[in-house]
């Protein structure tokens, strides 16, 4: 039985990166099975299983102990857990996978370029629309921490589970959060980030969760793990 289970993504750019950079610190992951297989194990640290993961469900594993370690964005955790939270800690910064979560605003909003602007409007567009402005995202938790620092109350929460920036213009919601790398898919749709719109800047890293079985010999490849990557 292993004594240390890690998670890492199960495709995509951010799984590739993933492993190129585990093996450049001479962590190999490989996988059992065929290529699409769900399990894997490090050579290198043969008391170390591997789970491939989501990176949604990594941040979810995370956050109730069923993996030791993590790697996913921290855009996924912070929405998974507030900043200070005990349960996931994070333990090395990898500098790939980075984007904003940010709030956008239809372009034609001339008059509103802050935070603030949005305040001020919002309680206006209740009294004219009969309702509150609506926010699409994917982002509950990140949303509404953001928005009550900023004493923004007047809105409501549409759940995005496709593409959050076309949402404004299919006239589901005004406002956006969404997460981006360029900028180029929000101003595509007539978007604009607000100045201080910048929610989080996101990277992927390495987590550990505070609530798996942390034996003295997880400790050590917890330990060892970080070293080899720079931490």
């Amino acid at each position: 039985m292993s004594v240390l289970t890690l998670a890492v993504p199960s495709k995509g750019r951010l799984m590739e990166e993933t492993l190129a950079r585990f093996a450049a610190a001479g962590l190999e992951i490989v996988r059992r099975g065929t290529e699409r297989g769900y399990q894997g194990h490090m050579p290198g640290l043969g008391d170390v299983s591997v789970a491939f993961l989501s990176a949604s469900e990594i941040a979810s594993f995370l956050k109730s102990g069923r993996v030791h370690l993590g790697v996913t964005g921290e855009d996924l955790v912070r929405e998974a857990v507030a900043p200070g939270d005990g349960r996931i800690e994070e333990v090395v910064r990898f500098g790939f996978g980075r984007a904003d979560v940010v709030v956008a605003v239809p372009a034609l909003w001339l008059d509103v370029d802050r935070m603030a602007d949005l305040e001020q409007i919002a309680p206006v567009f209740r009294r004219v629309h009969g309702r509150h402005l609506l926010v699409a995202t994917k982002y509950r938790q990140l949303t509404r921490r953001f928005f009550a620092d900023h004493s923004v109350s007047s809105y409501r929460i549409v759940e995005s589970l496709g593409a959050t920036e076309g949402a404004p213009q299919a006239g589901h919601a005004e406002v956006v959060v969404d997460i981006t790398s360029t900028g180029e898919t929000l101003r595509a749709n007539h978007l604009k980030v607000l100045s201080d719109g910048i929610i989080l800047r996101s990277e992927a890293a390495l987590f550990a969760s505070s609530l798996s079985p942390w034996t003295g010999a997880a400790e050590h490849l917890k330990a060892e793990i970080a070293h080899r990557l720079g931490a």
